[in-house]
């Protein structure tokens, strides 16, 4: 046994008839070359998602990367670009020229031979499109450029595999080539041209394997960005930004005969409004997948089904979306995405730039590798392939390619790839909070870890330093959303003393830091005011009482944690109700606030209640809901704030600002309670428990959804705006209600804060030592562990500093907790009593020759088989003479019959959870 801290599809593919950079994203297996490879289960992760969300070494460029392909293990890369560096060279280090190209390994992403450079006359050459042929034999290359190795080209060329050389391919195109999709024996082509090889093409055209220009005529009126075949061959996807094709109206979007290049099925521009253009395509068995690209329109993405060429579903991300790719059944996308509440996820905030979604629901996926916005115009990401390491490694990679320059935080410029496995990240660690608000139930609280690939985790409840679990659970969280768990402990019991930790583990088995230590006391008789709280059945309650972290623990059952950020100041003391480890939490009227983990919505009629503390002259938000969580909100309702001279205002909006505002100032410094609510009496505003402030003309709010914050939001607009949004001060026992409470319940509250209540406290021992009867001049002071046994006799001595009762306070309870050591023979199977200790000793010098008196026939209390390693007891014990003993020394000693030796942890130990402790109850007599 140890100590108590040690815990820790397959698939076929078959070759697709069209490739390129619209079809090579499309890639289900990333193969080109024909040949079946099974990829290593991706069953760790949380299904469907397939790649894990570390990035791996891979080769960087100092440029932008505009164009990927794969072929036989070998990735080609285009774009705007002189050099390549290995993966951590800082930019102007360890150089390889590379003209605008690179190939690289798809397994290790190291650059391999093929030594092509792009160039241009005047201005700036780029690869913007880069495909290869079915039987992966040719690579077509388009963009920018007058010549390839020296040899002229008009914006187009093509080249054996693997060889690299040039092959005969004379289309000229007169304006940038954007998109290309090969199949056996025909190359579509896409972009700004307007004629190939002297030939009108407006946008779109197709050429054969040799170059010739077909009749194929698929005329756009503006700039082709994207194509894509469908699997049979038969027809053509179309995207862009132009507004009609062929003549008919069809925006960004068109599906024509691959044969002819007349039109199929055509959008109108209800679709995909004006403002938006498609900017790549990929493909599936199921359909085809849009990338949407809008200035303040649609960014998102949309899946398409074959046959009909409707829509499956779509997402209403906003954040320019660049690039698509499938793999398996996830569609992996590329873009700046910065506010997806419209479809129930993230609100306005920091940008992501990596996602994946089931091909068949838009619902994120617990997928967020991100990378950063990057160079040029600043779009991070812009295209994505699937690719696969064969013939040298069995995995699946995506590649991603864009103008960013970190990827996970790190430096990486232009590339970064993701593979299939191993997932080897570790979830962040739980935060936690333990509590009692009577009867003798603990409550464990914890907020969900983050994984960046695993959406669907594993927690694991222990309890008292144990290996074993005492509970297991799974629960889901993504970065914005990182829900509360709780669980109640079944073994717990008034006056007992217990100590919890969980840890987290993802689908791969990659587990957590066991989270720190939180004890607590259960108590019988629970905090008046918590009670009062409780019974109005309050949708949302923060006590405030965690002493550190960024979690507010939700004590109303629903579990609807807060995040605290900006650094608020945690463990505020005095707190404005007392009790055990009951604190407040304080706002620097700066940034520093807290948000709800999700929203709310359908409060027209409610109740806000909070206590605060201030001096402040600059008024600021107590409490409020907003739109947003990272960033002020555009959208704010359900107001409760300080104006500048310490009044206090309450207010909604219906049509207009409605308020309601206190006739006296409250910034004197002291705690005050106020509750605010609006329903059937009106509008109504109490400070200590009375009514100041009413307006009976408003009975309800308007409906909003948004994420409570306390302590600041943006107040733009609202009547009496404070110099400060934000609230310099402290706040404690925030409370949300579904409804209006009464003034007998607000006044029930009130008086509630002032009823005594019992307090727990913890004191470690001043000294304490064991001594030895097979060693009898040996002192021990020193020692990390504690050692009990009857024969041969060990024993150990503890002493305390006890404060006296406070004042109107007598002791109801006393109990000594102890924890077994993780030494194999640590535990023991006898029963040890605690007795009185008489005579002077010190840990310096006492020994089993000079011991003081251990009073074996008074026992205090009886610590019964503490086997198990690693655990924590709580002995309770007789409260006569630990109540004599207040505000002086209280010695006792552990003692034992037994033969079983006991060896328990010493006030030396670095863990401060498993000294020993005694823990004094104090209350109302």
């Amino acid at each position: 046994m140890g100590n108590g801290e040690a815990m820790r599809t397959t698939r076929a593919t078959t070759r697709t008839r069209a490739t390129g950079a619209g079809a090579a994203l499309a890639l289900t297996a990333g193969l080109l070359a024909g040949t079946a490879v099974t990829a290593p289960p991706a069953a760790a992760l949380t299904p469907p998602v397939t790649m894990t969300a570390e990035d791996l070494p891979t080769w960087q460029t100092n440029g932008i990367v505009h164009a990927l392909a794969e072929a036989d293990g070998v990735v080609y890369a285009g774009g705007t670009f002189s050099t390549v560096r290995p993966p951590g060279a800082a930019p102007g280090t360890r150089e390889t020229p590379a003209a605008n190209f690179v190939a690289l390994d798809a397994a290790t992403g190291e650059p391999v031979d093929c030594d092509l450079s792009f160039t241009v006359g005047s201005g700036t050459a780029t690869i913007r499109a880069l495909a290869v042929s079915p039987d992966g034999e040719t690579l077509y290359a388009g963009g920018t450029f007058g010549s390839v190795n020296g040899q002229g080209a008009s914006s187009l060329a093509a080249f054996d595999l693997p060889t690299c050389a040039r092959k005969p391919f004379p289309t000229a195109a007169n304006g940038i080539v954007r998109a290309i999709a090969a199949t056996d024996d025909r190359v579509y082509l896409g972009g700004d041209f307007t004629q190939l090889s002297g030939q009108p093409r407006a946008r779109f055209g197709a050429v054969d394997t040799a170059g010739a220009v077909q009749p194929w005529r698929a005329d756009a009126d503006e700039i082709g960005k994207a194509i894509a075949l469908s699997p049979d061959g038969q027809d053509v996807i179309l995207g862009g930004n132009f507004f009609t094709m062929n003549g008919a109206s069809s925006h960004a979007l068109a599906v024509v005969d691959a044969e002819t290049g007349a039109n199929t099925h055509v959008y109108g521009r209800d679709f995909i409004e004006d403002s938006s253009t498609v900017q790549a395509l990929a493909t599936d068995e199921h359909g085809f997948y849009t990338a949407n690209e809008g200035t303040g329109g649609f960014d998102g993405r949309i899946a398409l089904n074959w046959g009909t060429f409707d829509q499956r579903w779509r997402d209403t991300c906003l954040g320019a979306t660049q690039a698509v790719a499938v793999h398996q059944e996830v569609l992996y996308s590329g873009h700046h995405a910065h506010d997806c509440s419209s479809m129930g996820e993230f609100p306005n905030q920091e940008r992501y730039h990596l996602f994946a979604q089931s091909v068949h629901d838009p619902k994120l996926l617990g997928w967020f590798p991100n990378t950063n916005d990057g160079l040029g115009e600043q779009l991070g990401p812009r295209v994505m392939t699937a690719a696969t390491g064969h013939p040298r490694d069995p995995r699946d990679f995506m590649w991603v390619g864009g103008g960013f320059t970190t990827v996970n935080g790190v430096a990486q410029w232009g590339l970064t790839r993701f593979a299939t496995a191993p997932d080897t990240g570790d979830p962040s660690v739980p935060e936690t909070h333990a509590v009692s608000h009577g009867d003798g139930r603990i409550e464990l609280t914890w907020r969900s870890s983050l994984d960046l690939d695993d959406h669907l985790l594993t927690y694991r409840v222990y309890r008292d330093g144990g290996t074993r679990p005492v509970h297991t659970v799974e629960g889901e969280s993504v970065p914005w959303r990182r829900p509360q768990l709780s669980w109640y402990d079944p073994l717990a019991e008034a006056g007992a003393t217990h100590s919890y930790r969980v840890s987290a583990t993802d689908g791969a088995g990659n587990t957590s830091a066991l989270s720190a230590p939180v004890t607590v006391t259960a108590v019988a008789d629970g905090r008046a005011y918590t009670d009062e709280v409780l019974a109005d059945d309050p949708l949302l309650y923060w006590p405030y009482d965690e002493p550190a972290n960024n979690f507010a623990s939700d004590a109303s059952g629903n579990n609807g944690a807060g995040v605290h950020r900006g650094g608020p100041d945690r463990g505020v003391t005095p707190p404005a109700v007392p009790g055990t480890g009951a604190r407040g939490i304080g706002y620097d009227g700066t940034d520093s606030y807290t948000y709800s983990d999700r929203t709310y919505s359908g409060l027209t009629r409610y109740t806000l209640e909070t206590w605060f503390r201030t001096t402040t002259t600059r008024g600021g938000k107590l409490i409020g809901m907003g739109n947003r969580i990272l960033e002020p909100s555009s959208v704010r309702d359900h107001n409760l704030y300080m104006l500048d001279d310490g009044r206090l205002t309450f207010g909604v909006y219906n049509r207009t600002h409605r308020t309601i505002t206190s006739p006296g100032a409250w910034n004197d410094g002291e705690w005050h309670h106020v509750v605010a609510s609006v329903g059937a009496n009106g509008m109504r505003l109490y400070v200590d428990g009375e009514q100041v402030a009413s307006s009976p003309l408003t009975t309800s709010a308007r409906d909003v959804t948004g994420y409570w914050r306390t302590g600041g939001d943006s107040l733009a607009g609202w009547p009496g705006r404070p110099t400060s949004d934000w609230f310099a001060g402290q706040l404690d026992e925030t409370a949300v209600y579904p409804g209006q409470l009464s003034a007998a319940r607000v006044r029930a509250h009130h008086e509630a804060a002032f009823v005594p209540v019992d307090t727990v406290t913890h004191l470690t021992p001043t000294a304490d030592t064991y001594v030895n009867g097979a060693a009898v001049n040996a002192v021990h002071g020193g020692h990390q562990q504690l050692a009990v046994r009857g024969s041969a006799a060990y024993e150990s001595y503890l002493a305390f500093d006890l404060p006296p009762a406070p004042p109107g306070q007598v002791l109801k309870a006393a109990a000594l907790r102890v924890r077994v050591t993780g030494d194999a023979a640590a535990g023991s199977t006898d029963d040890f009593s605690v007795v009185p200790l008489t005579g002077t000793w010190s840990e310096a010098t006492t020994t089993y020759a000079n011991r003081p008196t251990a009073d074996r026939t008074t026992v205090l209390g009886t610590l019964r088989s503490p086997e198990a390693l690693g655990s924590a007891h709580t002995v309770p014990l007789a409260t006569g003479p630990v109540r004599d003993a207040l505000g002086g020394t209280f010695d006792i000693a552990l003692t034992g019959e037994g033969t079983d030796s006991l060896w328990l942890w010493a006030r030396e130990t670095g863990q401060s959870a498993y000294r020993p402790h005694l823990l004094l109850t104090f209350g109302a007599p």
